[in-house]
């Protein structure tokens, strides 16, 4: 095992939580966890439901990144509460749950810069939209990213495979990505692929930003919104890319605050990794005016189920009468049907 991967374990073993705040923590982040996959379902439901949505790529590659989201999302607070539980699992239960993290966290950055391209086109190249984007194309787009990751991630499996001996694989380790994959050349290959890869989505920001930005100056307020979508983009990246900050920065974090490291190391794992999750429900969920019109119409209709349901259950039954005019004022009718989520 390689020094960094000592320090990590060294670190975890000598700062752990008392039962009262490990408990605390817990549900914070599962409380976090389970509002947001809840919003995000919601997004997927309407998604589903609506044609409008489906049939248009830059919908199609949104909920990609919040079904992405959902994943990373999940299985990070799986990793979370299991280093409380049981502290260190079976080598293959880990050679499962981080591969799938790590999908997931490098899906992101090349999903936002294809909805950066997919904006720039609309924007800039608008008579050429509707050949160049088309739900077909998208959907081979989507497919080659999960490629581009694998050929990322599948190589440090292979590698661990072929040169771990047979007992570690029989053994408890705490599940960390430089901990399941120590072999020193894995670590520096993950370490350039993540520059690589950060240094194409930044180019691909920045240029689209700025095609975009010289046509908002003379254009209507769909460029102008574009602009402000690409600037979210970039921040979501931003957001990203702490991703790969925070394993030295636990490391600073316990030679900083030593006395307090549990609790500056929990309020980065929240920042880092459960807080970007809420970012795309706010880019699309909130600013997109379809999706919101949707989303209103479910939240009304959830509002208006209960004294519906209540108002049938008091009234009598009749086959044949209407309702009066008072009994309809008091029984507010759905505008939408109830989702099922």
């Amino acid at each position: 095992m390689n020094v960094s991967s000592h320090d990590n374990v060294s670190i975890t073993l000598t700062s752990r939580d008392n039962f009262n705040a490990a408990v605390t923590k817990n549900l914070i982040v599962l409380a976090l966890g389970l509002t947001i996959n809840y919003i995000n379902g919601i997004l997927i439901h309407t998604f589903n439901k609506h044609q409008v949505f489906y049939v248009n790529p830059r919908y199609i590659l949104f909920i990609h990144l919040v079904v992405n989201d959902m994943i990373q999302l999940t299985v990070s607070i799986t990793l979370f509460i299991v280093s409380y539980i049981f502290h260190k699992i079976n080598v293959p239960l880990c050679c499962l749950l981080i591969p799938l993290a790590a999908f997931t966290t490098e899906n992101t950055p090349l999903n936002l810069a294809l909805m950066a391209v997919e904006c720039y086109i609309a924007v800039c190249l608008p008579l050429r939209h509707a050949v160049l984007c088309t739900v077909k194309k998208t959907y081979i787009l989507i497919g080659f990213i999960w490629v581009a990751v694998s050929m990322s991630i599948l190589p440090d499996l292979f590698v661990m495979l072929a040169t771990e001996p047979r007992e570690f694989f029989y053994s408890n380790i705490f599940c960390d990505r430089k901990i399941l994959f120590r072999n020193p050349l894995t670590i520096k290959k993950t370490n350039v692929s993540y520059i690589v890869l950060l240094v194409i989505v930044w180019l691909t920001l920045l240029y689209t930003y700025f095609n975009i930005l010289f046509v908002a100056k003379a254009a209507d307020g769909d460029a102008k919104k574009a602009r402000n979508t690409i600037l979210l983009h970039g921040f979501q990246l931003l957001l990203c890319m702490l991703t790969y900050i925070y394993p030295p920065l636990k490391k600073a974090l316990f030679e900083w605050f030593p006395k307090h490291y549990t609790n500056s190391r929990f309020v980065c794992y929240i920042i880092i990794t459960i807080l970007p999750r809420f970012v795309s429900p706010i880019v699309y969920g909130l600013r997109d005016q379809t999706f919101r019109r949707y989303l209103k119409q479910y939240f009304l209709c959830t509002l208006r189920f209960a004294p519906l349901m209540a108002c049938v259950s008091a009234r009598p039954p009749r086959l044949s009468s209407p309702l009066s005019e008072a009994e309809a004022s008091e029984c507010p009718v759905a505008e939408a049907p109830i989702p099922a989520i």
